[in-house]
C-alpha cells in the first residue's frame, strides 16, 4: 500500500518546493496589484478602465496561485487554466512584440509560466484529476 501511495503523491520536499513556488507567484502577483493601483491613479480617462481591469485581475490570479499552494492536488482544472491563460499572454506578447508594454509583460508572464509549470510538476498537480477520495494528503 505504501508503494501505491508514493506513486500518487510527491515527496515531501518536492511538495514543499512546489507549494513555495505557488506562494511566490501569489506574492509576486500581489506586488503587481500594488503597482496596478499606482497605474490606476495616474491613468488618463482613456486608459482608466483597462488599468482597473488589469489591476483587479491581478487579485484573481494571486488568489488562484494561493489556492494552488494550499490545495495543489484538490483543484482540478485550476493548474491548467492558469497555465493556459498565462501562456496565451506570452504568445500574444510575442505577436505584438514591438509594443514596449507587451515586451515587459511577456517576460514577466513567461517567468510565471515557468514557475507555475515547475510547481505543477513538483506538486503533481495533474493528480487533481483523480477521483475524489477521503485522503486529505491528496
Amino acid at each position: 500500500m505504501t508503494v501505491a501511495a508514493s506513486v500518487y503523491t510527491p515527496s515531501d520536499r518536492a511538495d514543499r518546493v512546489g507549494r513555495g513556488l505557488a506562494v511566490f507567484a501569489s506574492l509576486a502577483t500581489v506586488g503587481a496589484f500594488a503597482g496596478g493601483i499606482i497605474a490606476m491613479t495616474t491613468a488618463g480617462d482613456d486608459r482608466l478602465w483597462v488599468e482597473g481591469w488589469r489591476t483587479f485581475t491581478y487579485l484573481v490570479f494571486a488568489g488562484l496561485f494561493a489556492l494552488l499552494a494550499v490545495r495543489p492536488r484538490q483543484v482540478p482544472d485550476v493548474w491548467e487554466l492558469v497555465l493556459a491563460g498565462k501562456s496565451a499572454l506570452v504568445v500574444f506578447a510575442v505577436i505584438v512584440g514591438d509594443i514596449p508594454e507587451a515586451q515587459q509583460a511577456g517576460i514577466v508572464d513567461f517567468g510565471l509560466v515557468v514557475v507555475v509549470a515547475l510547481a505543477y510538476v513538483l506538486c503533481r498537480g495533474w493528480q487533481a484529476w483523480r477521483p475524489v477520495t477521503t485522503n486529505p494528503t491528496r
